[in-house]
Order: C-alpha cells, then sequence, then structure tokens
C-alpha cells in the first residue's frame, strides 16, 4: 500500500470512529426519549447517502460523472446534516464533544471528496461524462477493507440507535393511548 493510500486509509478510520463516538454520545443523551426517531432516521439518511458514494467510488471507474455523482452526495450530506442538527438542537442538550465530533463528520465528505479528485482528475478527464464499471473491479480485500470497519463502527450502532428510537416512541404511544 502507497504511503498516500495508507494516510487517506487511516483518515477514512479516523472518520468511521468519530461516527462511532457520534453514536456513543446519541445513546448518553437518550437520543430515543429526546430527539427520537426522527433524529434517528436522518442519521440513517447521511449513512445511505455516504454509503452509496463510497459503493460508487469503489465500483465505478474515475470520471466526471462520478465526481459529480460525488460532489452531489456530499451536498446532499451537508443539507440532511444540518436538517439533523437543527432538529436535535431543539430537542436535546449537544454537549461541546459531540459538537466536535459534528466537525469530523461534517468535513470528512469534502476531504474525501478533494482528495479522489486530486488523485483520480486524469483518470476522470480521460473516462469522461461516461459511468462504467471499474475493469478490472477492485478486489474483494479492497472491499472488505472499505465496508467492514464502516458496518461496524457506523451501521449497526445506527441500525441499533433506530431500533431502540421506533421502540421508544411505540412505548410512548402505548400509554399516551
Amino acid at each position: 500500500m502507497s504511503p498516500r493510500l495508507a494516510l487517506a486509509y487511516a483518515g477514512y478510520l479516523l472518520w468511521l470512529a468519530a461516527g462511532w463516538g457520534d453514536f456513543r454520545r446519541h445513546r448518553r443523551a437518550d437520543l430515543p426519549h429526546t430527539s427520537g426517531l426522527r433524529e434517528s432516521a436522518l442519521h440513517l439518511v447521511q449513512l445511505a447517502l455516504v454509503g452509496g458514494a463510497l459503493v460508487a467510488a469503489l465500483a465505478l471507474r474515475p470520471s466526471l460523472a462520478l465526481l459529480a455523482l460525488l460532489l452531489a452526495a456530499a451536498l446532499a450530506h451537508a443539507a440532511v446534516g444540518y436538517l439533523d442538527t437543527r432538529h436535535a438542537f431543539a430537542a436535546r442538550t449537544i454537549d461541546p464533544l459531540e459538537q466536535h465530533l459534528h466537525s469530523v463528520l461534517d468535513m470528512a465528505p469534502w476531504i474525501a471528496l478533494g482528495l479522489f479528485a486530486a488523485w483520480q482528475w486524469d483518470a476522470a478527464v480521460a473516462q469522461g461524462w461516461g459511468l462504467a464499471l471499474r475493469r478490472p473491479a477492485l478486489g474483494a480485500p479492497v472491499w472488505l477493507a472499505a465496508l467492514a470497519p464502516a458496518l461496524l463502527l457506523c451501521v449497526l450502532p445506527a441500525l441499533r440507535e433506530f431500533a431502540a428510537a421506533r421502540a421508544a416512541r411505540r412505548r410512548d404511544a402505548g400509554a399516551a393511548g
């Protein structure tokens, strides 16, 4: 692995660790009973945007169209992140550590996009505006190295958070009815 790729991967793992830390802060703040299902659903939307961008970057050849797709995902992630924080801020306390974790989570897609564009610019221009699968495809170890930590550190905690928020909503609805 090249030093540049090793540094990028270390940054990726730190980004995922920030996501894991953010979910830990949500548990501490009792998200299921404060900002609840809506905030948790927004987290799933953000994960889907970032995860879709990651899968696209792994599966597709670098192209101007792919860069545009990644830019759109970063913009959408930022917009949903704003809605998420706005909702959470109105419903619960966001402590300084969680605010700093959000800073990492907000900036990481832009840094990743910038690095991808810088490192793949010539290939993207050569490919033009078409979208095509990588040939040859990236190997299973690359996919595993990218997806397994994301699943463990962010996707599973997000699903757990969503299930807890949904259960809290059902209990609250049952108690009110």
